[in-house]
């Protein structure tokens, strides 16, 4: 299986447990690793048959408008379901990083998230 990997899209989303938390936009960087088999758009250099990446990064960046969640966990579950219903990848591995230990560089979950039949 090939991949196409979006590394570190730069969002702003309102997460957090606390209120106040959720209160702003937080800087977030969401990468999506997204496997596709590119055999057919390798011969037809066809965006069609491939995974059209801006379009992906389009709308995650859209993703948070009017929106918030508590976890990271979920909204790296609901980007990676996102990503296989809309973009009909094979299979997709997201990992959200969050900026709020000021002793870490940050914090970040991942998850995988096979095509289902």
């Amino acid at each position: 299986m090939d991949t196409i990997t979006i590394t570190d899209l730069e969002v702003f989303y309102r997460v957090g447990v606390p209120d106040a938390e959720r209160a702003q936009p937080q800087r977030l960087l969401l990468t999506v690793e997204m496997d596709h088999d590119f055999a057919t758009a390798a011969k037809s250099d066809d965006l069609a048959a491939t995974i059209d990446y801006f379009a992906v990064s389009r709308r995650l960046l859209k993703l948070g408008d009017g929106r918030e969640w508590r976890l990271i966990e979920t909204l790296a579950c609901e980007v990676a379901e996102l990503v296989l219903k809309e973009f009909h990848v094979c299979g997709v591995r997201v990992e959200v990083k969050k900026f709020i230990l000021p002793e870490t560089r940050h914090v970040s979950v991942r998850v995988e998230r096979p095509v289902r039949d």
